[in-house]
């Protein structure tokens, strides 16, 4: 499955896939929902970016207690360094808890896009060599227990409500 050492179209395509469950990638593409799409959008995004964030942090828990290595490999030098543990996948979790978020909270069309594109950059990951296909699953398990908590937790929907509710009045209001 690992096509990190083989030049070529899938290689590029695995690359793509790897780098698009980024929070680099993903940080992004919610700012710009936030900044151009209508209200319901604004609200969806700064909740997929509060359980991102949510999810973020355990994953970072996590590792730290586990501290499992990540596979031998040449390719992800940057994932390599700035984070050398691969239990769990980072970017697996993230994905996870957005497809749960978003079944709940956004149109059927973007549940299914997320539903689609979460695994394969999960299993791009792997194929790439910087992670086991147990980071993954254990990455897939963390953000959808977390997404089901945060989706459950009267909690989270004050804060995101309440974060609204003050850009509305500071930034929409002028």
């Amino acid at each position: 499955m690992r096509v990190a050492e083989k030049p070529g179209p899938l290689r590029n395509l695995a690359i793509f896939l790897a780098h698009s469950g980024d929070g680099w990638f993903i940080g992004p593409a919610l700012l710009s929902i936030f900044v151009f799409a209508d209200w319901e959008w604004k609200v969806l995004a700064v909740k997929l970016a509060l359980g991102a964030g949510v999810v973020g942090l355990m994953v970072q828990l996590v590792k730290v207690i586990v501290r499992r290595k990540r596979p031998e490999g040449e390719w992800g030098a940057v994932y390599r360094k700035a984070d050398p543990h691969s239990f769990p996948s980072g970017h697996t979790a993230r994905m996870a808890i957005l497809i749960v978020m978003s079944g709940v909270l956004a149109p059927a069309w973007f549940f299914i896009l997320l539903l689609v594109w979460g695994p394969l950059v999960a299993l791009a990951r792997v194929a790439m060599g910087v992670h086991y296909l147990s980071d993954i699953i254990g990455g897939a398990v963390l953000g959808i227990v977390l997404g089901v908590i945060v989706m459950l937790t009267p909690f989270f929907q004050l804060m995101a409500m309440l974060g609204l509710w003050v850009l509305k009045w500071r930034v929409f209001s002028t």
